[in-house]
């Protein structure tokens, strides 16, 4: 079959293309358009440095050495020099799916024409993206600001044949570690590609940006609007094994504090437990006459971290089709421009964001699990075990969920907050945008573990229940969820338990299975 095709303008990505990009493996292309106002942007730059014109960082030196002169038969080695000096990064490589976003993102960054790269250059690039050539990067070494300078150093390195790289067939589900490291200039033989010997500003075009961070964000977005869901869902779940009361998702309520997030929380925790048997079984004579936050609050809590996602989202996708390197070219006028579009403040404040919002999910889910495991608060019990004292059940699931909460807290300190000086105090304000996005990655991934183990517990909870029958989208989770996990009869390695929700969480098999029945908000 035919691979799809992605064609990139420069002004049309959105986060839907970006799944879209990493889902199906497309051929990636220029428009038309896109080609020429390239070629036209070139043209000028050739032109200046003909005339000797000045200009930074084709003509100059960067950074503190932006007031030392280049002369025109150094030009080439001044980008050169560029890229080897500044590929210093250090730390464990980024995952491949995140480099192939950067890599995306400075192709559309570059497809609006005001860089002044070479079109040969820029279809390199391409190239390398369509063959899944990624470059080995390593995570650490940006602040945030003249760009990710370090980790686009990096890539670009691969370029010009000086750098290392991998082959993946699906950047999504390859091990990278388990992939042969080649350098560049072999994994670009292999199909018929030559490392690009750098012209007059395109090192500078080509790392001054904000990709890295960028990327996370980017991915972070897409996997934190499914979460969203998942958080609903396993509300829902835990809401029913408590036996909770729905009063406090009355429609009524939330109109008159219509935060858009709310409601739609509010909604989808109705469509759940909808014909619920467990709800109408305590509908009287229950002596409780409310739930404890962690369930009654969830439209609440659950609604302003989705209301704050679609805020960073929509922050992201400006970035995304934003031009972000310096200087910055206008053909129509035949002007260039310094300035500051590199400096990342706008995703690091959006991260640190994400961050909070996120852990947020995470915080309120572990009250609900030891809610569930604490038998004087449920009524069922103690740690859901069956025969307690000789098992244990569920209870040091808690414990996992807990240090996971613990850690969120601490990464969720903002980056952006801090700022050291860099090029001798001519950087004098950092973002530390990449710190922010890493960090939001790997709370990321603990919210999904911290809402499968609240999974796994609401539906050993569940089991207590029967024969009551489950609303109409817990039902669906419960058989989902014992499709790989059976229930809890005596103690087992539950780490396998865990990590099997978990896989249905990122794979998405869970919220697949409840679309099917449910429309979610």
């Amino acid at each position: 079959m035919a691979r799809k095709q992605l064609i990139v303008d420069g002004k049309s990505l959105t986060l839907d293309k970006i799944e879209f990009f990493l889902k199906e493996n497309p051929i990636v292309s220029l428009s038309n358009d896109s080609k020429k106002n390239v070629i036209k942007a070139r043209k000028l730059i050739d032109k200046w440095v003909d005339e000797g014109k000045v200009i930074y960082g084709v003509t100059t030196g960067f950074g503190e050495f932006a007031n030392v002169s280049i002369s025109k038969k150094d030009i080439e080695k001044l980008q050169e020099n560029l890229i080897v000096s500044h590929s210093t990064g250090v730390g464990d490589p980024l995952p491949p799916f995140i480099v192939k976003i950067m890599m995306l993102l400075r192709v559309n960054a570059l497809a609006s024409g005001h860089s002044g790269i070479r079109l040969e250059t820029l279809e390199l690039l391409i190239a390398m993206i369509n063959n899944n050539i990624i470059p080995v990067i390593p995570s650490q070494g940006s602040v945030g600001s003249s760009g990710d300078l370090a980790p686009l150093s990096h890539l670009v390195l691969a370029m010009i044949g000086k750098g290392e790289a991998q082959i993946y067939k699906d950047v999504t589900k390859d091990n990278q570690h388990k992939l042969k490291v080649l350098k560049s200039s072999i994994a670009l033989k292999k199909f018929g590609l030559t490392p690009v010997k750098l012209a007059a500003k395109e090192g500078l075009a080509l790392i001054n940006g904000t990709q890295m961070m960028t990327a996370f964000a980017s991915f972070i977005c897409i996997e934190a609007k499914r979460l969203e869901k998942i958080a609903d869902i396993a509300g829902a779940l835990s809401h029913e094994t408590l036996r909770g009361t729905d009063n406090a998702f009355d429609l009524r309520i939330h109109k008159l504090r219509p935060f858009l997030g709310q409601i739609a929380v509010a909604k989808n925790i109705l469509a759940m437990i909808k014909g619920s048997e467990i709800r109408e079984s305590h509908r009287e004579n229950d002596p409780r006459v409310q739930d404890s936050y962690s369930i009654r609050c969830i439209p609440q809590i659950h609604g302003a971290s989705r209301d704050s996602i679609d805020y960073v989202c929509s922050r992201v996708e400006i970035e995304l089709n934003s031009v972000n390197d310096n200087p910055l070219i206008f053909p129509d006028d035949e002007a260039h421009l310094e300035g500051g579009n590199f400096h990342g403040q706008p995703i690091a404040l959006a991260m640190d964001f994400m961050a909070i919002a996120l852990s947020e999910y995470a915080s309120v889910s572990e009250r609900r699990t030891e809610r569930m495991l604490n038998g004087s608060l449920s009524s069922l019990p103690r740690f859901l075990a069956k025969n307690g004292g000789l098992n244990s059940g569920l209870m040091i699931a808690q414990y996992t969920s807990a240090a996971l909460v613990s850690e969120n807290k601490v990464l969720a300190h903002p980056a952006s907050v801090d700022s050291i000086p860099t090029s001798a105090n001519q950087e004098d304000h950092n973002s530390m945008g990449s710190i922010a996005a890493r960090k939001c990655f790997q709370i990321l991934k603990n919210v999904q573990a911290v809402l499968a183990i609240e999974i796994l517990t609401a539906c050993q909870g569940l089991e207590f229940h029967k024969p009551m029958k489950y609303g109409k989208g817990t039902e669906v989770v419960y058989k989902e969820i014992r499709k790989s996990v059976s229930p809890l009869l005596t103690d087992r390695i539950i780490y396998k338990d865990i990590e099997a929700v978990k896989e249905k969480i990122i794979k998405n098999d869970l919220l697949d299975e409840v679309l099917k029945k449910i429309n979610l908000q």
